[in-house]
């Protein structure tokens, strides 16, 4: 009978601060496969919580204690070795980065180059955030709050890791939550800001040719300008740039589609419930959790709004006008934003395509997001 009760002791342990937990883990798994909100990544995030969020998970490191609760050694997790092994020294974003390089095709913004300064004018809210966030964190923790707002999971990571923030749980959960929440928080921000005679503006495709030694001297050539520009992002860009060079240069065919598929999908497997590894409940459940998530939102917010206000700013100086609906697409979160502003434009207009214009937005902002990570890195490490 004894040994029975022993097998539940652990049930006694669990607080309410860890059912809480447990019970975002839930809501996170629900979302992901009830209203498919980017399942490669709040699947294993939601799993992930309620795994570390168990009294005494071997899924992360444990202290060991004797007879008279003193500490005599550590129970390493394996969720715990996963993060320093590839989080904590940037690895698994970075190379997630290859597979996403892999997967864009620059093409639209090189037929285009105009479209790249949309991409600069939607990383606003991440500048605005910092200044806003140093009011109630150090600056370097501002500064990585601040690049939530680029919807960008990986270029997060860095930062945060680089700059040793104190919150790179909430801020990686912050950024890999809002990048799944797109559909929902930028279409009332996009409306909000345009009239519906904007929303119905079409605007013609009109690609230019563009040469393979083009697309291949592009990557090499960012790279290069943003290293010596920003010598902290030559890692973030660097590898970007390196998965679209395989993909571009022809003869890496099988090495690109193995990069775009396997590749990426096997990290996404491991970053979700690596991540989930810093959602343990003394370390999540603070004030300044709630701060980060308010402010990240607001950040994304004003990301969405700096792309297009800089369209209806332009619209003011040009005879043909742009829909300013493709501004937004400048966060990085690629391809889904340039998709949810074509979607929009044909719900306004079953004949407006804005496809390939909001895609060469979300590409550059792509781009653009990871050099603004790199210039913070620049000023602050």
């Amino acid at each position: 009978m004894t040994d029975f009760l022993d097998v539940f002791r652990n049930v006694l342990n669990i607080t309410w601060q860890q059912i809480v937990m447990m019970l975002i883990g839930g809501l996170l798994i629900y979302l992901a496969i009830k209203k498919d909100m980017e399942p490669t990544l709040l699947l294993p995030i939601g799993f992930g919580a309620i795994m570390v969020n168990i009294p005494g998970s071997g899924a992360v490191t444990q202290q060991v204690l004797d007879s008279i609760g003193n500490v005599i050694g550590l129970q390493e997790g394996a969720l715990s070795v996963l993060y320093d092994a590839g989080i904590a020294n940037e690895l698994f974003p970075l190379i997630l980065f290859i597979g996403i390089g892999a997967m864009i095709d620059f093409g639209p913004i090189l037929s285009n180059p105009k479209l790249m300064i949309f991409g600069a004018a939607a990383q606003f809210g991440i500048f605005f955030t910092m200044c806003l966030a140093s009011v109630f964190f150090d600056i370097k923790d501002a500064a990585s709050i601040g690049i939530i707002g680029a919807a960008d999971g990986p270029t997060a990571i860095v930062v945060a890791q680089k700059l040793n923030s104190k919150y790179v749980g909430a801020i990686m959960v912050a950024a890999y939550s809002y990048m799944a929440m797109v559909p929902i928080i930028q279409p009332p921000v996009i409306k909000l800001l345009t009239t519906k005679k904007e929303r119905l503006i079409r605007m013609p495709y009109k690609p230019a040719e563009v040469s393979k030694t083009t697309r291949i001297l592009f990557p090499i050539i960012i790279t290069i300008i943003t290293g010596i520009v920003a010598p902290s992002s030559v890692s973030l860009v660097g590898f970007l740039m390196y998965g679209n060079l395989i993909r571009e240069c022809g003869v890496l065919d099988s090495l690109s589609e193995t990069a775009q598929k396997v590749l990426a999908n096997l990290v996404t497997i491991f970053l979700g419930i690596t991540i989930a590894s810093q959602m343990q409940a003394e370390q999540f459940l603070r004030p300044q959790t709630l701060l980060i998530l308010g402010l990240g939102l607001f950040a994304f917010i004003f990301d969405t709004a700096g792309g297009v206000l800089f369209a209806k700013l332009l619209n003011l100086f040009l005879k043909e006008k742009i829909n300013p609906m493709i501004g937004a697409a400048g966060i990085s979160a690629f391809p889904m934003s340039g998709r949810i502003v074509h979607k929009m434009g044909l719900k306004e207009d079953p004949h407006n395509f804005l496809l390939m214009h909001s895609i060469g937005v979300n590409v550059s902002g792509q781009i653009a997001s990871v050099i603004a990570g790199g210039l913070v890195l620049n000023f602050f490490m």
